[in-house]
């Protein structure tokens, strides 16, 4: 690590991002870009993991991606990593895979190293060795390959033009062949451009043309492709799928395994994009979720919670809040505002005194039990109507009932229970739901106008409104997952095909309709 020379900097942090999937960043690497103040980025690093750096950080993209495209200028790069940290910020440059491998991060730190900037180094899971194994081909292998040798098939110019040397002196192929001979894996990324040239010269270089080798184009995405074939026709196989760049060759015995251990492509969700539109703490959770199945999650969070428009309603019931015979919870939302309030006046649990307490959901039940709270009555069927039998209606006569909600809510269960005799309901707004202020919602209409998108996920009423407020006028609309019928209902009036609606309402239900509906197509 360098150290600052002189006056107080700044410092740059040079962090792999891994081969594609958000998820296969480092958790160092995922915790200094939730520090961060400014993120430079590259093309190949994917958009879900810059939602961890806070809101407030200046984001800079860095460069373009493929084949023979060069990136942005890296003196301009340089510079920029300088000119902030100078500002004394802390600056996270975020680059595909490892900084070292195949990159220029050896030249941007040599860069700040010259500055007097102070930097550190965190490596990242390198494409050479993840995207192979997520097309289900070892990179080594007892039976099969000793070692792995990884090479650029992308020719990276000197930084003086009269000292290049060209592509095709500068890789010993001769040697690689024999590497490849001699139970060797020959792994190359950047090899999409120069696929066809970069076989032609191993086989020329003696390599038998019916050696395995395999091409991966974005690899450790859901929109991962592979071509088994050998050196003799891999390129012309490429060519005929379409494979662009990004994309990695593997080359050598090893590559044939993927036959059997091909797992990736086998997820039940794979390839499958889908967008949740959850409120964002629970949208990364949900995406996970579908992530772990093989699916391009797009988190496009619909609702927000904010403070009620007036806590004065709140504020009068819980002044005397032990007189409620029953405090109804319909979601944990409302459970956290509560308990929240609770807390800034001055009030513990005692406060409830004997009052039951009821959940609707599993979820809410959850909350309370969290804040170590008895929930008396829960519903089978998770909706407002059910409700009713799960509390009894003997128990509903001359009660009073106290229900912490969101600000605009459906009116049945307040409605339900005075017809069922309740002697008083008091509907006190806990928080209000609201679109979340930075949806990006033009990337998103641009790949549902495209039909990039398989489906849209909405887990309330909200979220469905929200969304068609933040897409605008679109056809055809997407095909859509709701959790349930009310949602459903709400999502089928605003013209989405709903594919998938589990009996039961949680979240976990609903990932399984979904693989059960992709599994068994209607």
């Amino acid at each position: 690590m360098a150290e600052s020379r002189g006056r107080a900097y700044g410092r740059v942090y040079l962090i792999g991002a891994g081969p594609g999937a958000p998820d296969l960043i480092t958790m160092r690497g995922a915790r200094l870009l939730g520090a961060a103040e400014v993120v430079v980025y590259d093309s190949l690093v994917s958009l879900e993991l810059l939602k961890l750096a806070p809101a407030e950080a200046e984001r800079i993209h860095a460069g373009k991606r493929g084949g023979n495209e060069h990136s942005a200028d890296q003196n301009a790069i340089n510079a920029i990593l300088i000119e902030r940290a100078r500002q004394g910020k802390k600056v996270v440059r975020l680059k595909g895979g490892d900084p070292f491998i195949f990159g220029r991060g050896g030249e941007e730190a040599e860069a700040l190293a010259d500055a007097g900037i102070a930097f550190e180094i965190v490596p990242g899971v390198t494409s050479a060795i993840a995207v192979p194994a997520f097309a289900g081909i070892p990179v080594t292998h007892r039976d099969y390959g000793s070692f792995v040798v990884i090479v650029t098939g992308h020719e990276e110019p000197a930084r003086d033009r009269a000292e290049a040397i060209p592509w095709r002196e500068a890789i010993p192929w001769d040697d690689l062949a024999r590497a490849v001979s001699r139970r060797g894996t020959l792994v190359i990324l950047m090899a999409a451009a120069r696929m066809r040239a970069t076989l032609a010269r191993l086989s020329a270089a003696g390599l038998p043309e019916s050696t395995p080798a395999a091409a991966i184009q974005w690899g450790a995405t859901a929109a991962q492709r592979t071509v088994l074939a050998t050196l003799a026709t891999l390129a012309g196989e490429a060519e005929r799928e379409q494979l662009v760049a990004p994309a990695v060759v593997v080359v050598g015995e090893c590559a044939r395994l993927r036959e059997d251990l091909a797992w990736f492509e086998r997820m039940p969700l794979f390839g499958r994009r889908i967008v949740v539109t959850r409120a964002a703490a629970k949208a990364t959770r949900f995406a996970a979720h579908l992530r772990a199945l093989g699916a391009d999650a797009i988190e496009f969070p619909t609702i927000a919670s904010a403070p009620p428009s007036s806590y004065q309603q709140l504020d009068q019931a819980l002044a005397d809040a032990s007189s409620f015979d029953w405090i109804i919870f319909t979601s944990a939302t409302g459970v956290n505002a509560f308990v929240e309030r609770m807390r800034t006046l001055g009030l513990d649990l005692r406060a409830l005194g004997k009052s039951a307490l009821a959940a609707i959901g599993p979820a809410t039940a959850a909350r309370l039990r969290h804040h170590a709270l008895k929930v008396a009555a829960m519903p089978s069927e998770y909706r407002a109507e059910a409700l009713i039998d799960a509390i009894g209606v003997e128990r509903i006569g001359g009660a009073r009932f106290l229900i912490p909600r969101a600000e605009v809510a459906r009116e049945i269960l307040p409605e339900l229970l005075l017809r069922h005799g309740a002697h008083e309901v008091v509907v006190a707004p806990a928080y209000r739901t609201v679109a979340p202020p930075a949806a990006d919602s033009a990337a998103l209409r641009e790949r549902l106008a495209a039909g990039a998108i398989d489906l849209v996920t909405f887990t309330s009423s909200s979220t469905v409104t929200n969304f068609v407020a933040l897409i605008g006028d679109l056809s055809p609309l997407p095909k859509a997952a709701a959790i349930g019928p009310i949602t459903a209902a709400t999502a089928r009036a605003c013209g989405f095909d709903v594919i998938a609606s589990p009996a039961t309402y949680t979240v976990a239900e609903l990932t399984n309709a979904i693989v059960a509906c992709f599994k068994h197509p209607v």
